[in-house]
């Protein structure tokens, strides 16, 4: 008899699993996934376009409001409304209009972006060599561009690609993440 409960017990288990799981659908997937990656303490990101120009960045972030994007015109900090830029061994402080970097920090917002799209899962691929699940983000009535994800077993996404063919070519941008809640990561204002 025990072994009969232990049974029917996990089989209830895993229906109401299955039954959570088919309920929760892809844009439920996103929502908890925006959370866990707006709760970062910290993370890296690399930055890849397939249009030969435009070179390759990395970005590093450090909470609430602490960024460096290093490319190959040099490292640019943000710290809150304020860049820093070094040019020529002179750095210069430059104020950004209030709110331009931390506005994709703030939950309603990222929230309501989410609700506004349709997502697709679309199965599992590894990135990398990492399992993953590969989602697609469509917007009503945007410019033609595609937005695949790919967020790994922990819960926080591995590689962002979006894909556009506004103009004579189509572009396509792959950001690939990694490092989080890394305590090596800091982020200073440059002297």
């Amino acid at each position: 008899m025990p072994l009969r409960l232990a049974s029917i017990a996990a089989f209830t288990l895993v229906a109401a699993l299955l039954a959570f799981a088919a309920w929760a659908g892809p844009k439920d997937d996103m929502v908890a996934m925006s959370k866990k990656f707006l709760a970062l303490r910290s993370y890296h990101a690399t930055m890849l376009n397939s249009d030969e120009r435009v070179p390759k960045m990395e970005m590093d972030f450090v909470a609430p409001d602490r960024y460096r994007i290093d490319s190959p015109m040099g490292a640019q900090y943000v710290i809150g409304d304020t860049m820093y830029m070094t040019v020529d061994g002179r750095t210069m402080r430059i104020p950004m209009p209030k709110g331009t970097m931390t506005q994709w920090r703030e939950p309603s917002r990222v929230f309501r972006e989410v609700d506004k799209t349709q997502v697709e899962e679309l199965g599992a691929e590894a990135v990398n060599g990492k399992p993953a699940k590969k989602y697609r983000f469509s917007q009503t009535g945007a410019p033609a561009t595609t937005t695949l994800i790919w967020v790994g077993g922990d819960g926080y996404p591995i590689k962002m690609e979006s894909s556009s063919s506004a103009g004579e070519r189509a572009n396509t941008v792959a950001v690939f993440y990694s490092r989080y809640n890394d305590p090596s990561i800091k982020i200073d204002i440059p002297e």
